[in-house]
């Protein structure tokens, strides 16, 4: 069977095969669809952050044309909150009692005939609230504190040793703001039940995980959920679990024996499916004259919704980061009263790269070293933990790689040193190490009697490229063109897949179809082993290679069948073989699983006088291991070095600390980059396949992002010598 020592290290660039459909807006998402009889939800949210519902006045609501009903904690039905997934535990049930936990929370559901009819009928229902005083400021001596929520706070040698023996330390406190989402698409649900069958449609980015969870609320066995969500409109982490006006959708429906839609406001995302958590973190590093690390302590403090879980480990990324021989991190959680956080595009890595990579420079400029040869020096030849050689790492060349294609050796190491006319001009660089992550992930491979070949997985696209990328690996390994592959996702009834999240779904994905399609070569090669007709009679997997739709022996390439004269031979109309991928035990293998590694280069010019700052160049190279597709690849890098800008330069949610309502809840208010704001970005791929997977393939979804607030905070410092340890960077801080 073809692994990725015979594929070429960087893969065609196919155009997305999903492209013309979404061109054409011929790409259904969940909004998009529709069923015979369907009613139109809307959300009724709390206006307080904190206390008690003590009356809804529903009436003159239900009273309202086209109103149907009014759902509450009053009239909804019992539900089971949903189960522990391999990313935490499902939100609590909603409607389920008269509490108030956020600004914004579900109290209320109408339904109605039209859309326009819900919103109506909604600006109708009248609730009174005895309010409470809500906990929102972490220093707030009522807040519940979660010490190591995740279990991951490590301690190797010993810190106060090396602090001690350190020939300069550097401390300093890092803040990172709430950010939020914000998909293109607004996330939509159309739930309908046939009988004891449920049907949801669902912007979502696991729907194995909502099919889960809906089978756990409404105690329904699991083959009697389907998720379809066949396409899209983005997620950045928003799409990984089942939130409430999912389980609302679903009930509704099922009370009401119609099919129920809703759709989400652009204000109802900012409350509804989770954000970014804002935190503080102490970063306190000790090296040696000649730069080397012999301390290292990172400490986080973040924010928690009152009755939920959110992975952030902030500080965990440290531990592995750097060669140091005294570590010790350690991560905080605090429970307040805000909607909960949930992943965004490198969750926990973004906010905890920030405060390390910003520290490293500010260790650099005490030592009086340049910041790549600071990080060249403290290079991790093996895992700082587990002392086990990588499964492949290039991080030393994506430093030297970056610093030749940006120009670095040209940098004068002083601050405020480049200047074009009221512009100072300012050059930073961060490095990025991204840990590995993969899940058990099923894939069905199948081709039929006229030689086309589908292969399917419940996985999803939410616009990287997962069609693309996988049609051309079907494709290669078995040996046909990729017109001719059909690659099937978003289907919960299909083979179990994890979600697209954690930059892990093209390794898990990836090896779950390797399987399949070996499986099924093998397949084929069973039916043929004792037939006298075939050229292939007795020949095993590793005998043979895929090509052209055929099978040939690689030592007599003469004898060859295709395999549709296989399948007219047998009278099948197909044939069928299921894969699967389950990461390996790293000692088993003898070898540390290593995620994607980077160094983002940044030039950034800051107005002299107004404190403007602009993004003028970025350099990003990546460790992604194989690429299978360069231009959907770099795509990718390219979408998280914007978002990297936007969290250096522009996001922040802002909640007021009195109220805990989200004071810019709209695109008009919250800011994010805009095509004038992102530079070209020179984006270069090094490195080699990655042995953990017989694809050799690592995710590239959160690299880019990773290190780019740093680089930019860091280029900023380089211009103006004002070192800004919160983001975002405002002109404020630089006047």
């Amino acid at each position: 069977m073809t692994t990725f020592q015979a594929l070429p290290f960087i893969g065609a660039g196919l155009n997305r095969v999903d492209g013309p459909r979404k061109v054409s807006g011929q790409a259904p998402y969940s909004s998009d669809f529709s069923a015979p009889g369907q009613v139109h939800a809307v959300l009724v949210r709390s206006t307080i952050a904190a206390g008690r519902i003590t009356a809804i006045d529903a009436a003159t609501a239900e009273a309202a044309p086209g109103a149907v009903k009014v759902f509450s904690h009053l009239n909804a039905p019992s539900l089971a909150r949903g189960p522990m997934t391999p990313l935490g535990s499902s939100p609590p049930a909603p409607l389920q009692d008269d509490r108030v936990l956020h600004h914004g929370q579900h109290v209320a559901l109408v339904v109605a005939e039209t859309r326009e009819q819900a919103d109506a009928a909604a600006a109708l229902v009248r609730v009174e609230y005895a309010a409470a005083e809500p906990v929102l400021d972490p220093e707030d001596p009522r807040a519940v504190i979660v010490d190591n929520p995740w279990g991951l706070d490590r301690e190797r040698g010993d810190l106060a040793a090396g602090l001690a023996a350190a020939h300069v330390t550097v401390e300093a406190e890092y803040a990172t703001s709430d950010n939020t989402n914000n998909p293109l698409g607004l996330f939509a649900t159309l739930a309908e039940w046939e009988g004891d069958r449920l049907t949801v449609h669902d912007s979502t980015q696991w729907p194995s995980m909502v099919q889960e969870t809906l089978a756990v609320v409404f105690g329904l066995p699991e083959e009697s959920v389907r998720v379809l969500s066949p396409f899209v409109g983005g997620g950045f982490g928003a799409g990984l679990r089942a939130w409430p006006h999912v389980i609302l959708a679903a009930m509704a429906a099922r009370e009401l024996g119609r099919p129920v839609k809703l759709v989400l406001t652009r204000p109802q995302m900012f409350t509804s499916v989770g954000h970014r958590p804002k935190g503080v973190q102490r970063v306190r590093l000790g090296a040696s004259a000649d730069g080397r690390l012999l301390a290292l302590e990172h400490r986080s403090r973040s924010l928690l919704a009152v009755e939920d879980d959110d992975y952030e480990p902030f500080a965990a990324g440290s531990a592995v980061a750097y060669a140091c021989p005294n570590v010790r991190t350690w991560d905080q959680q605090v429970r307040v009263n805000i909607p909960a956080p949930v992943s965004m595009r490198a969750p926990a890595e973004a906010q905890g790269n920030f405060a390390l990579e910003s520290a490293m420079d500010e260790l650099a400029l005490a030592l009086r070293m340049d910041p790549v040869d600071l990080r060249l020096r403290n290079y991790a030849d093996t895992h700082p933990a587990l002392g086990l050689p990588w499964s492949g790492k290039a991080l030393r060349e994506c430093c030297t790689v970056g610093a030749e294609r940006f120009g670095w050796s040209r940098r004068p190491a002083e601050p405020r040193t480049l200047r074009d006319g009221h512009w100072l001009v300012g050059q930073g660089m961060a490095g990025v190490s991204y840990p590995w992550y993969q899940a058990p992930c099923s894939a069905r491979a199948t081709v039929a009697a006229d030689g086309q070949a589908t292969v399917s997985s419940a996985a999803i696209d939410i616009g990287t490229g997962t069609y693309t990328v996988m049609t051309q690996l079907s494709a290669e390994l078995l040996g046909l063109p990729p017109e001719r592959v059909r690659f099937e996702l978003g289907d919960s009834d299909l083979p179990k897949a994890p979600q697209a999240g954690g930059s892990g779904l093209t390794g898990a994905l990836g090896s779950a179809v390797h399987d399949a399609c070996a499986r099924l070569l093998g397949a084929l090669l069973d039916l043929v082993r004792d037939d006298a007709r075939s050229p292939l009679r007795g020949s095993d997997p590793a005998d043979v290679v895929a090509a052209g739709g055929r099978l040939r022996r690689r030592d007599e390439p003469e004898r060859a069948e295709t395999y549709t004269a296989i399948l007219a031979r047998h009278r099948l109309p197909d044939l069928s073989a299921e894969g699967s991928s389950t990461p390996a035990d790293p000692r088993d293998l003898g070898m540390a699983p290593a995620g994607a590694f980077g160094a983002h280069f940044a030039e950034v010019r800051v107005d002299e006088d107004l404190g403007l700052v602009r993004v003028t160049r970025v350099v990003s190279v990546i460790d992604g291991g194989r690429i299978l597709n360069e231009k959907t690849s770099t795509s990718q890098i390219i979408g998280g070095v914007i978002g990297g800008i936007g969290m250096a330069l522009f996001e922040d949610t802002v909640t007021d600390p009195t109220t805990g309502r989200i004071t810019n809840a709209t695109f008009g208010d919250y800011l994010v980059p805009v095509h004038a704001d992102i530079p070209d970005i020179d984006v270069t791929f090094v490195g080699e396949p990655d042995r953990m997977n017989p694809i050799g393939t690592k995710g590239v979804g959160e690299v880019g992002l990773v290190g780019v607030a740093a680089a930019v905070a860091n280029a900023v410092h380089h211009a103006t010598g004002v070192r800004v340890r919160s983001l975002p960077i405002t002109l404020d801080a630089l006047l």
